[in-house]
């Protein structure tokens, strides 16, 4: 058992030193002159990325696909052994293509250069081995090799697999920045994350409306004001007088009072209701919604349009979404 951990350790050892390799590189002028050239083509491009590999290459391209989807970069993956079976037509010209190969030396993605140069598209190629035939085909070789890989026979594509992952990711977040792509922009690209969630989703959208919200008369007797709340299950009733909000009753109104008055059978909404209820407009973010209940201490919001109860928000609704 000790001896697995030791080698867990030695990946990890082995392609921590592939990667700092690779920020060594940053420091050459002529790999930061590609690198750059690789980020202005991307940039610049008038179609989309389409980036093509085979076996691990193939997925680690896939990774980088949804990164660049994720961060504002429109790319499509092509699997280079499908290629040449029809899926060619998913390229067009003014498109940007980077083929990843280890060894540079697969003929599936080898076989593609003749093709997509005839289709007059700008090729990046990321590889781990700068002298190879794919990478003698183009002028915008990124170098993504390694010593050594962290697989003990320096086979598996292991070190090289992350290396070129980062490459990928670097790529991503360069281009994000140049774009200016914020916080908002990657939210409306994630609208079921949490993110998504607190930068987009308004009260509106998740609020109780309609006949849902338990509401009750200034002159409803405390029976039937317990009866609406337990019914509705929102844990307080609106006191309201036909369309103006005249209070508010809560589950912890009502067990205060039990505490201090004996005789309440008589009471009335009006006798100990909140006359200052909490209130936020429909369109807030839900999140500024939490963080009015949360600096009140509060458990129901009333959430009004034109001043004119829309609707309610209870904080359960705001835990179960994950805010």
């Amino acid at each position: 058992m000790e001896k697995d951990l030791l080698n867990a350790k030695t990946v990890v050892s082995k392609e921590k030193r592939a990667v700092s390799e690779l920020e060594k590189r940053f420091s050459d002028k002529k790999f930061n002159k590609i690198f750059l050239k690789a980020i202005n083509a991307i940039y610049n491009c008038k179609g989309k990325i389409v980036i093509s590999g085979i076996g691990k290459s193939g997925i680690v391209a896939q990774k980088i696909v949804a990164t660049f989807n994720s961060t504002g970069t429109h790319s499509v993956f092509l699997h280079s052994a499908d290629s040449i079976h029809g899926d060619l037509g998913i390229i067009e010209e003014g498109d940007v293509i980077i083929l990843i190969s280890k060894s540079g030396e697969s003929d599936e993605v080898n076989n593609l250069i003749p093709y997509l140069k005839n289709l007059k598209t700008k090729i990046i190629v990321i590889t781990g081995n700068p002298d190879s035939t794919l990478a003698k085909s183009t002028d915008i070789v990124i170098d993504a090799s390694v010593k050594t890989e962290a697989c003990p026979h320096n086979l598996a594509p292991t070190s090289s697999s992350t290396v070129t992952l980062v490459i990928g990711d670097a790529l991503a977040v360069s281009l994000l920045q140049r774009r200016r792509f914020t916080k908002k922009d990657f939210a409306f690209l994630h609208p079921g994350g949490i993110l998504g969630k607190k930068l987009l989703l308004r009260v509106e959208d998740i609020m109780v409306k309609g006949k849902d919200i338990p509401v009750v008369r200034k002159d409803t007797r405390l029976k039937d004001i317990i009866y609406t709340i337990s019914s509705k299950r929102l844990g307080c009733a609106v006191v309201m007088n036909n369309e103006k909000i005249e209070g508010i009753v809560t589950d912890g109104d009502i067990r205060r009072l039990l505490e201090k008055d004996d005789d309440v059978r008589n009471m009335k909404a009006a006798d100990f209701m909140n006359k200052t209820p909490k209130t936020a407009h429909k369109e807030i973010l839900a999140k500024a919604a939490l963080e009015i209940m949360e600096k009140n201490k509060i458990t129901q919001l009333l959430i009004t349009d034109k001043k004119k109860l829309a609707g309610m928000l209870h904080i359960h609704t705001l835990v179960e979404l994950g805010l």
